[in-house]
């Protein structure tokens, strides 16, 4: 069996790192630059020869530039004639208005899943949580809610919103009853935060004690952390696929689930040849 080599893009080292301490792996050299016109180089400086390879890149930041970098670290490593290049995509970019499900790709793809490692957060981190109710943001994540829920023996509602344009809301109708329950917002993604913010002034209105908001990806651009500080939440919980420390100084309430554990045994078990899909309703050790 060849061995790991671990590499990190420049878009979110941190989890990178994280990531190898995990595995007990020092994380590959590489060297990226940007020549004088802006074209993206990159040095692998190592031999990858015969190794399994993979390569952390969220998509996040300044997207396009690590896309390509990205792009050019697979083919780098190609041509240095490793045994098998795995890209490790903490989030995906290009993935809104549900073009991932129309399917890119003529390769094996794992689609990783943060809701063990939610589940686990509300179980330790909201004592009230057994007096809760799930609640999504939109119509398209309802099939997301009701499996928290059934997990965790609780209710769920849904909101319905009218829109009259992207990233506009006009209208907002709450199903579901949320009157004197801790309301737990989930969705897969918060980018400007219009949305979810109106949502949880709609949950207080309808009599909900606590708001909490638990989101996979917290992209938080434009006047998203305005709108965070000013909404009447608990606390935002994201995980970290996308960095969020300069983030975190201005707004208190924003708090991360780590998960470079799920990324390292999804790494581990790919590299051994086993399943992936224990980690799609268990947090590993």
């Amino acid at each position: 069996m060849p061995n790991i080599v671990l590499f990190s893009g420049s878009s979110h080292q941190d989890l990178s790192q994280k990531v190898a301490d995990r595995l007990g792996l020092e994380l590959g050299k590489v060297i990226t630059k940007k020549f004088s016109n802006q074209e993206t180089c990159v040095e692998i400086g190592e031999s990858v020869r015969g190794e399994d390879v993979y390569i952390v890149q969220s998509g996040c930041g300044e997207i396009n530039d690590n896309l390509m970098e990205l792009l050019i670290m697979i083919n780098a490593c190609k041509i240095a004639s490793s045994s098998r290049v795995t890209a490790v995509i903490p989030c995906f970019p290009y993935a809104r208005q549900d073009k991932k499900d129309k399917g890119f790709f003529d390769i094996a793809v794992d689609n990783l899943y943060a809701e063990p490692a939610v589940l686990q957060w509300i179980r330790e981190n909201i004592p009230e949580w057994k007096n809760s109710c799930i609640v999504s943001p939109d119509a398209g994540g309802a099939k997301r809610v009701t499996s928290i829920a059934d997990r965790l023996n609780v209710e769920f509602a849904l909101i319905h919103k009218e829109r009259k344009k992207a990233n506009e809301v006009d209208r907002m109708v709450l199903v579901g009853d949320v009157k004197d329950r801790v309301a737990i917002l989930v969705d897969d993604m918060a980018d400007t935060c219009g949305t979810i913010c109106k949502a949880a002034e709609k949950l207080i209105d309808a009599g909900a004690i606590k708001v909490y908001a638990i989101l996979t990806h917290g992209i938080f651009s434009g006047p998203a952390i305005t709108r965070i500080n000013d909404a009447p939440f608990e606390a935002v919980v994201v995980t970290n696929t996308i960095p969020q420390e300069e983030k975190m100084k201005s707004c208190p309430k924003i708090q991360i689930i780590d998960i470079a554990m799920i990324l390292a045994e999804a790494i581990r078990r790919t590299h051994n040849g086993e399943s992936v899909s224990y980690l799609f309703s268990h947090v590993p050790l």
